[in-house]
């Protein structure tokens, strides 16, 4: 009883002040960061979806996919037809080779869809 007691109170100490420390700051405690140096960011779309702003030197930045959904739904699915198409031995070698192919269609694919215009 008393070890579990001791366990608690020592697992206690180390879990409240990490939480702590990621909780919001007061609504009295002033900015810090990126908005409050630079104000508000408001953000527009293009055609395709794509959000951009106007920075403070006057030059429009966009946010864009990074790919890494393409990325992963593509060295899946070229995992298995890679294992799919070969078919001898243990299959690894197809299988990384098709994850590997998959990977960077996946990637380019999707970043292709969101350009800056």
């Amino acid at each position: 009883m008393f070890r579990k007691t001791l366990i608690a109170a020592g697992l206690a100490t180390m879990v409240l002040p990490a939480a702590a420390a990621y909780a919001a700051p007061p609504a009295w405690a002033p900015a810090n960061g990126y908005r409050a140096k630079n104000g508000d960011i408001s953000y527009r779309r293009t055609e395709n979806g794509v959000r951009y702003w106007q920075g403070r030197d006057g030059r429009y930045y966009c946010k864009r996919s990074n790919g890494t959904t393409g990325l992963l739904i593509g060295a899946a699915g070229g995992a298995l037809v890679g294992r799919a198409i070969d078919s001898r031995g243990d299959r690894a070698t197809g299988t990384i080779i098709g994850a590997a192919a998959g990977a960077l269609l996946g990637r380019e694919i999707e970043r292709s869809n969101s350009r800056c215009r």
